[in-house]
């Protein structure tokens, strides 16, 4: 096993901008909102006065782009990921004119399912990792998890923080294990999830969202969407606003990815508003913006379309 990991190991793209003991200083300096009450009324003020202006076709097929089609099941199994794939497959053959998701999500250890029946070229593979969603292990398998999961060929890896580490104050510790996942998996997306439903609070999730940046994260995300609330538009603003004011100091743009209980179109958009208000057009491509769903996309399709199918 130490030969996969080694084997796949990279150094950070690029050097760590605020050294391990001063991650207080760095919560300290952000100037991001954290009053609960004060971010839930601009967040609500901001998406009541620009949402619906977002409620048409063009922005739905975008989100549609943007999703990244997830199963996580206890019951998923080689047959039934191989079925899943095979609806991404249909889809193109069947609307080759429009664009299909972003990516299958599924557990690590079915990338190589995935990688062996997707046809689609343009659709990603994308896996949880690391004892998701948990997050409650030893570093080194979770290293090997993810790994594993790069050599049987996914492209993009979802973790979630180590919340313990995180509760403690044990800011080096979390940021060294998300460090090591991403030197782990080199060029490949690390999407760092921080469980927001949790976190609770504004100041909690901003604390979370500039660890995990300053870590090496491309992508920030709220929920894993298993045990604790999804995302909600509150968690999803204070994540924008860190983004952006880490790209400010910075000049690096990191991803953002809303992900738990987002089933219709209308809760979508809601999302799409926040990225577009907060972080501006840039933002607007599958590369930095994503959300996590099963359902969700049958509903962008029907949005869409003004039909009732469900190719997905």
């Amino acid at each position: 096993m130490k030969g996969v990991t080694d084997n796949l190991k990279k150094d950070l793209p690029f050097e760590q901008t605020v050294p391990p003991d001063k991650y207080e200083a760095a919560i300290k300096a952000s100037q991001v909102e954290t009053d609960n009450d004060k971010v839930s009324d601009q967040v609500h003020r901001l998406v009541d006065e620009h949402w619906q202006e977002n409620m048409n076709r063009d922005v739905y097929e975008f989100l549609l782009n943007c999703v990244d089609l997830t199963t996580l099941s206890t019951t998923d199994s080689e047959r039934s990921i191989a079925a899943f794939t095979q609806k991404v497959n249909k889809y193109q053959a069947k609307y080759p004119d429009f664009k299909n998701v972003a990516s299958i999500c599924v557990y690590s250890n079915f990338a190589e399912v995935v990688r062996g029946n997707l046809e689609v070229s343009d659709v990603g593979i994308a896996v949880c990792s690391a004892s998701f969603p948990s997050s409650q292990a030893h570093i080194e398998t979770k290293v090997a998890e993810t790994a594993l999961a790069i050599q049987d060929g996914a492209d993009e890896v979802d973790v979630v923080i180590n919340m313990g580490y995180f509760l403690d104050g044990a800011y080096e510790e979390l940021c060294d294990e998300i460090a090591e996942l991403k030197a782990t998996i080199g060029n490949h997306p690390l999407k760092v999830i921080l469980e927001t439903g949790a976190l609770k609070s504004a100041e909690n999730i901003k604390r979370a969202s500039i660890l995990a940046m300053y870590s090496g994260a491309d992508f920030i995300k709220t929920s894993t969407g298993k045990i604790y609330p999804g995302a909600s538009l509150e968690a999803a603003y204070v994540m924008c606003q860190c983004i952006k004011e880490y790209y400010q100091k910075h000049s690096i743009m990191v991803g953002f990815k809303a992900s738990g209980g987002i089933r219709t179109t209308e809760d979508a958009v809601k999302y799409y508003t926040i990225v577009k208000e907060v972080l501006g057009d840039h933002w607007l491509d599958n590369e930095y913006f994503r959300i996590g769903a099963s359902s969700l996309a049958n509903d962008l399709f029907q949005s869409m379309t003004g039909t009732t199918d469900k190719p997905f």
